[in-house]
């Protein structure tokens, strides 16, 4: 799938929105179905595509793997509250858990918790594990484990329509 990052909604047209809204559905389509999808042609689209990509809106291209199928059964949302808010300290911590490769979200968020991660592993020993590696190193406050019984919702598209 195409991944987004901001848009400046003013600098983008309706075809662009378009563009945006089929390839977050099936990135896998070649250019000639995305064209005919969104009513171009296939250089017209090749011409935004690139302009797209360049600007930083589209963030390259990769397949989503059902986490169950390659025996990831366990998602777990990690709450990380931290006596220290140095900048320094948020970036080491940063780059501590970059190295961990079950963590697949970390986000710094506001309210009573600091950070919050995603965690997909194998089982509740996965998660020891990580757990394990996760406050190893790093003087945290509080960790705080949320267990995922059901995706309800996941990976749905961007309102690029504003």
């Amino acid at each position: 799938m195409w991944v987004m990052r901001s848009i400046n909604m003013r600098n983008m047209d309706d075809l662009d929105r378009k563009i945006l809204d089929v390839l977050q559905r099936d990135a896998a389509l070649s250019q000639r179905e995305i064209a005919e999808r969104v009513g171009m042609s296939q250089n017209a689209l090749w011409r935004r595509l690139k302009r797209l990509e360049e600007s930083g809106v589209l963030r390259g291209a990769r397949m989503r793997i059902d986490p169950a199928a390659v025996g990831l059964d366990l998602t777990v949302f990690v709450m990380v509250r931290t006596r220290n808010h140095s900048v320094e300290w948020a970036e080491a911590f940063k780059a501590h858990v970059a190295r961990i490769p079950q963590v697949s979200e970390m986000h710094r968020i506001g309210g009573d918790w600091d950070y919050m991660l995603k965690i997909v592993t194998s089982g509740m020993a996965g998660y020891d594990a990580v757990y394990r590696r996760l406050t190893t190193g790093f003087e945290l406050d509080t960790v705080t484990g949320y267990f995922s019984m059901e995706t309800m919702l996941e990976d749905r598209p961007l309102d690029v329509h504003g």
